[in-house]
Formats: structure tokens, C-alpha cells, sequence
């Protein structure tokens, strides 16, 4: 048969009727055992799959889940990608994947189509534009189930998946303190984008802590672009008290930083030392290797889904938001340590 196979046509077919066919299908009591082998064998035979759109409107469930990310060629999100997909195949459900390209207007159409009844419920990074949050308290009033990870919105009340990104920064710092740094500045993200806030109270923690004083105008904020963060290590670079450290929001950048002071003869880590975050893989191959901070993405993907699940599942205690916070590992290598 050229045709996607049914139910009627496997009835017409051995001459017994649709509902036959479905309850043999179902393995539903009520039937004949030879009635139920001869529905089976034929339905291999001619492989017969189950029609998952109809099955799901009876149910009111998909079996598929929503995620929108900023951006599929950051490498943080491409891994933690790879992971929420495996935990939601593993729990038998299939995944529609969105990229907002940092796009505030973006999220809302991929927000838009993702709720119109294609997905049980959405996790969700937002974009670097995001500062009104309406989109995402429709979504929680309409009962659709919702978990952030990574970058999250704080005054939503929803279960949220993230490293301790305060804690982290502040171990960043303090490890280039004790490297000998005395004037240290941080190459931030979008000025309303959590994960770089968070990181920036870490940042100012250390410095505090150490005695150290905060100048407003070694804090920079970028758009992510690693042209953005080349320029401004130039201008870093032309202070008359320039830094001699440099703490970057992501490795992404840190290739822009590092092409900077290269271009300005600045060795690193001689006369500047670095600290960024992600630990992605070029950081292990570039000159030099750049220090950075690990975080746990196999487990940031599945608890994501976890909590996900918890909710359309509605399993028992669920109905409260979870905030699960996740410890890093800083990764030390040449782009920070003082040299013998």
C-alpha cells in the first residue's frame, strides 16, 4: 500500500470491525486472541503507525516540548541542547526547538506558535532584548507548563534551572587576586540579561573583599559579539591606569579580548591575566589556554526537563516552582597564572 496505513484499512482488510481493530491495537480486553493476532501481524506487516496527532487531541497532550534558546551557535546552548533532548526522548517525548537570534520580537512569535496547542509546555533562555516579561505570564495564565534555564526572568515565580553565577564569578576573581592582580575588569553581557548580573555582584564581592576598590568604569557591558568585545579592550588598553585583569562573561568573548591584546602586543599571561566562562572546547587549544569556568550542562539539560515533566505530569508537590542552582568548577590554565 502506497498510503499511510489505518485502522479502517487493516478492518476492511481482514473484514472485522474499526473498534476491533482499535481495542487489538490498544491490547484492551474483549477481543479474541486470534482476532487480536491476525490485527497485529498484519499491522507489522504493512507498518501501521498509530496516527499521534489524533491520539493527542483525544488526550489533550502532544508528547512533544517547546524550547526556545537565544542563539544555536553559542556553544553553551548547542550542548545544553544535545542534553534536553536525550532526557525528553529517554521519557518518551520529542522536542520542537526554536532560536530567538537574541530577538525580543522573535521570542514572542516563537512563544506564539509554540503555545497554539504544539507542545505540553516550554523551557526557555531568553534573549538579550527581553526586559518585558508579559509574553511569559500569558503563558503561566493559559497553565502551560514553564522552566527557565540560564538566563531567566527573577520576578517570575516558575522553576528555574542555573549555575551559581555570583559564586562563580567571585572564585574567578579571587583566583586572579591571588595571581596578583590589583586592577581587574569585567567585560559584561547586556545590562538586563540575569546571568551577567549575577556574575557582576561576584565580581564586585571579591574585589570588596580583598580590599580592593570598584571602578564603575572597569565594568563594561557588551551585545555578545566578539568585534564588541575586541573594541573594547582597546579602549581598556589606552587607560593611563590600565587593568592588568580581565574578567570576561563567556569565551565567546574572551576569542575577542585575546585578539585585542595580541594586536596591542599585551601578553597574556604577563602583563594581563584572564578569566572567562564556559569552558568551551577552544579554550584548551588556543594560545594561550584560556582559565575558565566549567558548568554542569548534562545536568542543567536534564533537570530542565525534569522539572518540565514534574509539572505536565502533574506529579504530587510539583504545583510549587523549584530553583535548582548548580555549582561550577573553575578550570585553571595559562591565560591566569603567574609565570616562574
Amino acid at each position: 500500500m502506497r498510503h499511510q496505513v489505518t485502522i479502517k484499512d487493516i478492518a476492511k482488510q481482514l473484514n472485522v470491525s474499526v473498534a476491533t481493530v482499535s481495542r487489538a491495537l490498544r491490547d484492551l480486553p474483549d477481543i479474541h486472541p486470534d482476532t487480536k493476532k491476525l490485527v497485529l501481524d498484519l499491522a507489522k506487516e504493512w507498518d501501521y503507525q498509530p496516527n499521534l496527532l489524533a491520539t493527542s487531541l483525544v488526550k489533550s497532550k502532544t508528547k512533544t516540548l517547546g524550547l526556545i534558546v537565544p542563539d544555536l551557535g553559542y556553544y553553551f546552548f548547542s550542548t545544553v541542547i544535545k542534553h534536553i533532548e536525550e532526557a525528553a526522548i529517554k521519557a518518551g517525548y520529542s522536542l520542537l526547538i526554536t532560536q530567538t537570534q537574541e530577538s525580543y520580537e522573535r521570542e514572542l512569535t516563537n512563544i506564539q506558535n509554540l503555545s497554539r496547542g504544539q507542545v505540553d509546555g516550554i523551557i526557555i533562555s531568553l534573549s538579550r532584548e527581553t526586559s518585558n516579561f508579559e509574553h511569559l505570564t500569558r503563558l503561566q495564565r493559559r497553565g502551560i507548563p514553564l522552566v527557565f534555564f540560564d538566563r531567566n526572568c527573577e520576578d517570575i515565580e516558575a522553576s528555574k534551572v542555573m549555575v551559581d553565577n555570583e559564586q562563580s564569578a567571585y572564585e574567578a576573581v579571587k583566583h586572579l587576586i591571588e595571581n596578583g592582580c590589583k586592577r581587574i575588569a569585567f567585560l559584561a553581557g547586556p545590562k538586563n540579561v540575569s546571568v551577567s548580573n549575577q556574575r557582576r555582584l561576584g565580581y564586585i564581592h571579591a574585589l570588596e573583599e580583598a580590599g580592593l576598590s570598584v571602578d564603575p568604569s572597569l565594568i563594561l557591558h557588551s551585545d555578545y559579539y566578539q568585534d564588541t568585545a575586541r573594541s573594547q579592550t582597546h579602549l581598556l588598553m589606552q587607560c593611563d591606569n590600565r587593568p592588568d585583569g580581565i574578567l570576561v562573561v563567556s569565551d565567546r568573548l574572551a576569542i575577542g579580548v585575546l585578539t585585542a591584546l595580541k594586536e596591542l602586543k599585551i601578553n597574556v599571561p604577563q602583563d594581563v591575566k584572564m578569566v572567562s566562562f564556559n569552558n568551551e572546547p577552544i579554550c584548551q587549544v588556543i594560545s594561550p589556554t584560556i582559565t575558565s569556568v566549567s558548568q554542569p550542562l548534562d545536568e542543567i539539560g536534564r533537570i530542565s526537563v525534569e522539572l518540565l515533566l514534574a509539572q505536565i505530569e502533574h506529579k504530587t508537590g510539583e504545583s510549587i516552582p523549584r530553583i535548582e542552582v548548580l555549582k561550577t568548577n573553575l578550570v585553571v590554565r595559562e591565560s591566569s597564572t603567574r609565570l616562574n
